[in-house]
């Protein structure tokens, strides 16, 4: 098995811990545990003294009946029994990778997204098409483009909703239409479903693929849209009995159980989910005019506005590779990006905006005074 590099998390792994302003970040500002008793009005005391005198055995092996119980409520036709506990979203959707795809299996994914979902199929030895979502098309799939890809048989067709890097986010009406090209084929359909649940507007909402296609497969964590990334706790969901079969098959070899401790409060959590999203659509919604205005005051940037989930794709129009404007922006004025490179995207970062927003306003300046210096070195313009 060859493992190409991961360039985002390698990225992110190298930088961020001594980052100034992390602007890029894609986790919904994250809440202390304290912070959490408070707003589920639990006794964080009581919590513990129960905890302390719990054995700390493995558990229950493919989660806890309590999590599941509340995360099979996040969808309209998924029960407990659809669902497995697993390490983090990215844990899951590998999960499912080395469950499912064989040597010579066809997979389709897109770009810019998240590479794991065309790396680690191709590591698998599958054949993978990856198609490319496009600035002008509001980073919508094309349809004819994916029934192209698919005309032959597919295996899975593997994407995230909300998108990462770019906030787009695909309608009921489209996932409907890739259900029904995955059917003709009797495809999985793969889908890292992380940032559901916040959005700019109420309407800006897609039903999950565990609920639309009898053979989709939903993954989800408390990482982004729940603001608890430091549990790693994530789950897949699907109604396919014979995926789930094999998935319990192949998570006796590399999980076995997730933590107590982290089932426990991710149950906590979700009983109170109402209160965590309310908090986090608040944040990115009171957050992105704060990027929106500096686009439009920045002549160096544009984006497509983003819909759903934290983070956006901001271009500039400079004659600098992304990786290296990212690197000397660091080190000179102590802006922290994911450089567009690492999407396939030249010549843009990712912004995340869900965070503290007097970092991302001086983030945001930190960018801007980065392109004076680029100008004072005598960078070149794209043009346009």
């Amino acid at each position: 098995m060859i493992v190409e590099q991961f360039g985002v998390e390698d990225w992110m792994d190298r930088f961020e811990e001594n980052a100034t302003y992390n602007i890029t970040d894609t986790c919904a500002k994250p809440l202390t545990l304290q912070e959490l008793f408070d707003l589920a009005g639990a006794d964080r005391n009581e919590f513990m003294e129960k905890f302390f005198q719990r054995e700390q055995s493995y558990g229950t092996i493919w989660g806890s009946a309590l999590v599941k119980e509340e995360i099979a409520k996040l969808y309209d036709h998924i029960s407990p029994e659809n669902i497995l506990t697993e390490h983090g979203a990215t844990g899951g959707n590998q999960h499912i990778f080395f469950s499912l795809i064989r040597p010579g299996d066809r997979v389709v994914a897109f770009t810019p997204s998240y590479q794991q979902f065309y790396s680690a199929p191709r590591s698998l030895g599958a054949q993978v098409t990856v198609l490319h979502l496009k600035k002008e098309n509001h980073y919508m799939p094309d349809l004819d483009e994916l029934r192209l890809a698919c005309a032959h048989g597919v295996r899975m067709i593997a994407l995230n909703n909300p998108n990462n890097p770019t906030g787009s986010l695909i309608s009921e009406d489209i996932m409907k239409e890739i259900v029904e090209i995955a059917r003709a084929s009797g495809a999985y359909i793969l889908c890292d479903e992380v940032y559901a649940g916040v959005s700019q507007e109420d309407e800006d909402t897609c039903p999950s693929v565990a609920d639309l296609y009898e053979k989709g497969i939903a993954t989800g964590s408390m990482s982004k849209a729940f603001s608890l990334a430091g549990l790693r706790l994530g789950w897949l969901a699907t109604r396919d009995r014979l995926a789930l079969s094999q998935f319990k098959r192949v998570r006796d070899y590399d999980l076995v159980s997730c933590g107590l401790f982290d089932e426990t409060i991710a149950a906590l959590a979700l009983q109170h989910k109402e209160k965590i999203l309310k908090r986090n659509q608040e944040i990115v919604r009171h957050n992105l005019p704060i990027l929106e205005d500096w686009v439009k005051n920045e002549p160096h940037v544009s984006f497509v506005k983003p819909k759903a989930g934290t983070m956006a794709l901001v271009y500039y129009d400079m004659y600098i590779p992304s990786r290296l404007f990212c690197q000397r922006m660091y080190y000179e004025t102590g802006a922290f990006n994911v450089p567009g490179d690492c999407f396939d995207e030249p010549r843009s970062i990712r912004v995340g905006y869900a965070h503290d927003p007097e970092i991302l306003k001086k983030g945001l300046a930190a960018v801007s005074e980065f392109f004076k210096i680029l100008e004072k070195e005598g960078v070149g313009v794209v043009n346009r």
